[in-house]
């Protein structure tokens, strides 16, 4: 019923909800703080500058669309640009503490990471409260008609960068005591972030101890330690952006 749902709420903006899910690829790691990203991984690959070439970046808004503050939306133009591709620069810059952006939890045990602007997925599930930012609002138009189970949905930002479509009912604005949140991949990252980043000497300590650990591995298996320094790198990153480190804007944008 949620697929059918959201297939009904997209209708102004996609022809369907049919298309087969490209598949996953290899798992990539590695312990370089300075590397690029790997060709190939699970995790969704941030969007190069050729994919929006021949068409002008959009500006990065700093304040809510149009005269609601509650919750504090994008423009549209603005999102469907951000939602076409995976931007986890960006993502770590709209989700610094200063911004005005309305923050949102997952309120359901778990959900498949559906785009509904037609961009790539994240292969991890959103699983119960994990914080998201809201970017866009749809009511849906039924003609006068009224359909049991349908109602507004939201297009929300993750923590990697991808954005995912959930109904009303899947998230709440209340923030819980722990929130969770999508992983945040350090090779991914761009320079000029990784440098702001490591400022932090928590940071500095967790990438210098999976470098460590890790081996400069890239792919195919890797011990429980590296992966342990790998999971605390990440939960660091969040860490820091969420207590008040701020980060630069990146060159990389919709």
């Amino acid at each position: 019923m949620r697929a059918i749902a959201l297939c009904l709420l997209t209708a102004t903006l996609m022809t369907g909800c049919g298309g087969a899910k490209p598949p996953a690829a290899p798992q990539h790691r590695t312990a370089d703080a300075t590397s690029q990203p790997a060709a190939a991984s699970p995790e969704p690959k941030p969007s190069s500058d050729s994919d929006a070439a021949g068409q002008a970046h959009l500006d990065v808004p700093t304040a809510c669309a149009g005269s609601s503050s509650n919750p504090c939306l994008m423009p549209l133009a603005f999102v469907k640009r951000l939602c076409a591709g995976a931007f986890p620069d960006l993502a770590l810059y709209l989700f610094q503490k200063s911004s005005p952006w309305t923050r949102a939890y997952v309120a359901v045990r778990e959900a498949e990471p559906f785009n509904g602007l037609g961009g790539p997925n994240s292969d991890q599930k959103l699983l119960f409260e994990e914080e998201l930012i809201i970017l866009a609002e749809r009511k849906p138009d039924m003609g006068g008609m009224t359909v049991s189970g349908v109602g507004s949905s939201y297009d929300l930002l993750r923590w990697d960068g991808t954005c995912v479509t959930l109904s009303a009912q899947e998230v709440r604005t209340q923030r819980p005591p722990r929130p969770g949140n999508a992983e945040v991949v350090w090779r991914y990252l761009e320079e000029g972030t990784q440098n702001a980043l490591l400022e932090d000497e928590r940071i500095a300590k967790a990438v210098a101890e999976r470098r460590k650990e890790c081996k400069g591995v890239t792919m195919g298996e890797v011990s429980a330690k590296c992966e342990k320094a790998d999971k605390e790198l990440k939960t660091r990153v969040v860490e820091a952006i969420r207590d008040g480190k701020s980060v630069p804007r990146p060159s990389k944008l919709p």
